[in-house]
């Protein structure tokens, strides 16, 4: 229990520093004399350093544990949200939110890895979904208390307040966590310590299994499309479209983000129901992608309806915990911390991507009226996710040695028995523990 609450905290901090500039943008754009395209920029860096350093992040998991990785990287974080607490324009800012997402690369994968060293296949679902899903409260914290203390204390404040924190939870990290037992290399010296597949290799390996193709598009989009309409939209959406206030803006974004925290959770007692991550998965994102198709054709009429249905897109759209759950079931041992990183690049790299070309979309439609840009913008994200969701279809719902009988359309040969478990069956240390 104590390595899953401080992996917690660490997750939480990382869900805050993704969505705290939708909330702070009204004041450090000016400040800064930044315009909203500038900000998109800043926000897609974010994303784009925290996929960049999945990279590092996969090999320092199945080469020295969870514990320093995930603290040395904390670290980062901490300076980065204070370098941007003492910016000055767009190079200091972009830097400074750079380095906090590279900060931010193994919050979450530290306990995903851990779940995945210590417990079945089955447990990883819900496990990893209840870690999202009350990470999720950073999200809350950066609505409409961060507007208040924003508005109170000023978003310079803020950003050295949070890099204290911040810095504090690498030391919980570094003080708590205990490493699980390293995995012997499975060809080459079994007694003699974790194995040294190259970084690349253990990447590609992954990255060649047919059974994941079909995965990948839908991981590309589902992420993508929520965190850039939270972290990124929301909030401008509410105040040009429906005239909302500060306040009102923070409380509609506060009702989406409490629906992800809530939809984060019940993925996993819903998986546990169904027994299938992969129909799971496949329903949350067929839900987020009308929700914002309907968003985009209608959502302007309506304070009510858009925020009924923002709120809606974040309960089904948080799928992550459930895809990767289903990721999960193909990557052996000994390349489970690079395969759940791998993923991740690809749920970041295209938040990145997404963010990227919504600065783009937005600057390109500057002579429409907003309900036009963002009905355009909306319409857009659900039709892309729906797309990839079809795709996601013909994915294989489970590795061939658990189909004896069939040959996996993922291109894996049926075997008559599963791998070896993912570590030894001698009870876990602390760290091992959720």
């Amino acid at each position: 229990m104590t390595a899953f609450l401080v992996l917690l905290l660490a997750y939480t901090i990382s869900q805050f520093d993704r969505g705290f500039l939708a909330m702070v943008a009204p004041d450090l754009g000016p400040d800064l004399g930044l315009a909203a395209s500038d900000l998109a920029l800043l926000s897609a860096g974010w994303f784009l350093a925290f996929a960049i350093g999945q990279v590092p992040t996969g090999l320092l998991l199945d080469r020295v544990g969870p514990r320093r990785t995930v603290a040395g990287f904390l670290v980062l974080a901490a300076l980065g949200a204070g370098l941007l607490g003492l910016a000055q324009g767009f190079a200091g800012a972009a830097a400074a939110m750079a380095l906090i997402g590279l900060g931010c690369a193994p919050a979450l994968m530290g306990g995903l890895y851990l779940f995945g060293r210590s417990y079945p296949p089955e447990r990883f679902a819900m496990l990893s979904s209840v870690m999202i899903g009350l990470g999720t409260s950073g999200d809350l914290l950066g609505s409409t208390p961060l507007a208040l203390a924003s508005h109170a204390f000023g978003w310079r404040t803020i950003l050295v307040g949070l890099a204290l924190v911040t810095l504090a939870a690498a030391g919980l990290v570094l003080g708590l966590i205990e490493d699980p037992p390293h995995l012997a290399d499975p060809v080459k010296h079994p007694a003699k310590g974790p194995a040294k597949t190259s970084i690349w290799r253990g990447f590609a390996e992954v990255a060649r299994m047919r059974a994941l193709w079909p995965v990948f598009p839908v991981v590309f989009v589902s992420y993508a499309v929520v965190i850039a309409t939270r972290s990124l939209w929301v909030g401008s959406y509410l105040g040009a479209v429906h005239g909302l206030d500060p306040l009102q803006r923070g409380n509609g974004t506060l009702a989406m983000s409490a629906a992800m925290a809530a939809g984060a959770i019940g993925y996993g007692p819903l998986e546990r129901l169904v027994r299938d991550p992969k129909r799971t998965a496949f329903a949350g994102c067929l839900a987020t992608g009308l929700a914002l198709s309907v968003l985009g054709l209608f959502g302007g009429g309506s304070t009510a309806l858009a925020v009924v249905l923002l709120a809606l897109t974040g309960a089904a759209g948080l799928s992550y915990g459930i895809l990767m759950a289903h990721a999960r079931r193909f990557f052996p041992a000994h390349l489970l911390g690079r395969g759940v990183a791998f993923m991740n690049i690809v749920f970041m790299g295209g938040a990145a991507a997404v963010q990227g070309l919504s600065a783009a979309f937005v600057l390109g439609t500057g002579g429409l009226a907003p309900d036009a840009v963002y009905g355009r913008l909306f319409l857009v994200y659900g039709l892309a996710l729906l797309a990839a969701t079809a795709v996601y279809a013909f994915a294989p719902r489970k590795p061939a040695f658990e189909r004896p009988n069939a040959v996996d359309p993922g291109g894996m040969e049926p075997g008559p028995t599963p791998p070896p478990p993912a570590c030894a069956p001698a009870a876990p240390g602390r760290g091992a523990r959720a």
